[in-house]
């Protein structure tokens, strides 16, 4: 048994009966007590993570304003100095790993020197010596009863009557009325008429991600963990456990006032995300699907690379003000740390995808000997892929989206439309992905809903349309800054288009010479706050 064990932030109601959440108040009171120079504080800590309280960085806002710590509404009253020293800013803030495969290992070793000073505090206040973090995992309880925040963190007090740190102001939800939860199916269940949450496809899930059987692979899709990077502040090409559930969850908790401001939640932005107490128990959970997916039997990375961590080492304060640096090799093994978790409940096992395709279109399933493994075509390498279309130039998205027109090129598209004809000889068909690229703009508290041909006289929004998927713009201000880390490249997203390419190919629609893509933010967009598309690409993938 670990002597640190994670659990369920629900247990006892979500409430200060549950004394994992009462003692993660005391601690965090004690730390936000201390300055912002301070490395025990929690100030110092959320910098870590990223921030925008000194000016001097490529990301704070020009002219002075939200999101920049000093226009923070409280609670909490959030400090804008002292500032450390220059040394101290360079060897420990503005670290977190994001877009790489570098994200779930520096987020654990984030994870447990947060809990390692917390749990100092702790005991100095008569708390237990093996208090760990609790998780908030939005899909558990009851029929996913547990999509809504704890109630811990919406009470202004704390049963003695103190502030609750855990409580802010600037958390404001999917519908910007403080109303905290997460849009599982749950989730969506529970609010049938909101006009903000579209069908299935928007769900957060960890269902895509835990199917995922390689942690990092090459494009389109970058596997479970993240594409191979090297140290990445404000990466923007996702793993699919960071594109859903993280950043979706990061958005919709953080969300924007309902009043149209040109604000949004601290939870919607990198740079202000680790100042919300909810941030931790989000990464908690997140980190207890990472040790799900390893209890399925799928693997980390082995090659050094990897393991070794960047030429950047991650480097965390500890309890002596000595700097703690760790690779990813060094927190693979959650055993071996001592932790543990409440729950690793492992997800029942998906149809395989092959064998779903072919009976979708009308294909002879593969022999019973194959099915059991997927068949050998589906354990065929996937080959480059290849553009099949893409519109004429950048996209500016504004209060209620905007649409485009892909071009389709006859030659590939020739090619798709032979692989789903092969597909009765139960050859793997083409898959297809709708790439977002080079995204900019300010507004992180966005999330899109991008639809491909729409069907004649349908709206872009309404239940008829071909939904491709959501995807959270999380990441977006610090990945648009020109002289930050990566040059202004903004998010580049990919969305799993196969769907869409077989039902298009059902209705007898995949000779078209065109495809129109509508994307439509999930609220509409402040004014000012305009989002830009690089350019809206379609690629099919061939076996």
């Amino acid at each position: 048994m670990p002597n640190y064990v994670r659990n369920n932030a629900w247990n006892n109601g979500g409430t200060f009966d549950n004394p994992d959440l009462l003692w993660y108040a005391k601690g965090v009171s004690q730390m936000m007590s201390r300055p912002l120079n301070d490395p025990t504080s929690w100030w110092f800590y959320a910098a870590i993570h990223g921030e925008y309280v000194n000016p001097n960085t490529s990301w704070y806002p020009n002219p002075a304003a939200f999101p920049a710590w000093g226009y923070i509404t409280s609670p909490p009253s959030v400090p804008t100095k002292p500032l450390p020293s220059p040394d101290a800013q360079e060897l420990y803030w503005n670290q977190c790993q994001h877009g790489s495969w570098y994200f779930l290992p520096w987020h654990r070793g984030y994870l447990m020197a947060l809990e390692t000073q917390l749990r100092q505090d702790i005991v100095h206040q008569g708390g237990p010596d093996t208090w760990a973090l609790p998780y908030w995992n939005y899909f558990g309880g009851e029929g996913g009863s547990q999509f809504q925040m704890p109630p811990a963190f919406t009470q202004p007090k704390l049963p003695d009557g103190s502030a609750n740190p855990l409580y802010l102001t600037m958390r404001y939800g999917p519908d910007g009325d403080a109303n905290i939860y997460v849009p599982t199916a749950a989730g969506e269940a529970a609010h049938p008429n909101d006009p903000n949450l579209p069908p299935a496809a928007n769900e957060v899930t960890e269902q895509p991600a835990l199917s995922e059987t390689q942690f990092t692979k090459a494009d389109p899709l970058y596997g479970f963990g993240g594409p191979d990077t090297g140290f990445s502040h404000d990466g923007g090409q996702f793993g699919r456990l960071e594109s859903n559930p993280h950043n979706k969850v990061h958005v919709y908790v953080g969300g924007a006032p309902s009043d149209n401001s040109p604000l949004y939640g601290l939870m919607a932005d990198p740079g202000t995300a680790a100042l919300d107490p909810i941030f931790y128990l989000h990464h908690c959970n997140i980190d207890r699907l990472w040790a799900v997916w390893n209890a399925s039997g799928n693997a980390n990375p082995t090659a050094p690379s990897w393991l070794d961590g960047p030429a950047k080492r991650f480097a965390m304060p500890d309890l002596n003000g000595q700097p703690w640096y760790y690779t990813p090799g060094q927190v693979t093994n959650l055993g071996a740390l001592d932790y543990g978790y409440e729950e690793l409940v492992t997800p029942p096992v998906a149809e395989p995808e092959l064998a779903s395709r072919l009976a979708l279109l009308g294909a002879p399933a593969p022999a019973a000997a194959a099915k059991a493994s997927n068949g050998p075509a589906a354990a065929a390498a996937p080959r480059q892929p290849e553009l099949l279309g893409a519109n004429n130039g950048p996209l500016r998205i504004q209060a209620n989206g905007a649409q485009t027109v892909v071009k389709i090129d006859p030659s590939v598209r020739s090619k798709t439309v032979a692989s789903l004809a092969r597909a009765a000889q139960a050859a793997p068909p083409d898959k297809a992905f709708l790439k977002l690229e080079n995204v900019r703009g300010t507004f992180d508290a966005t999330v899109l809903r991008v639809f491909v041909q729409p069907p004649a006289g349908a709206a872009a929004g309404d239940g008829n349309a071909l939904l491709a998927d959501t995807v959270a713009l999380f990441g977006l201000r610090r990945a648009s800054a020109a002289d930050g880390q990566h040059g202004g490249e903004g998010l580049t997203l990919v969305l799993d288009v196969t769907h869409i390419l077989d039902q298009l190919h059902l209705a007898g629609n995949l000779e078209a010479d065109a495809l129109q893509v509508s994307i439509v933010p999930n609220r509409p967009l402040p004014a000012g706050a305009d989002v830009e598309v690089g350019r809206v690409s379609v690629y099919r993938q061939a076996f």
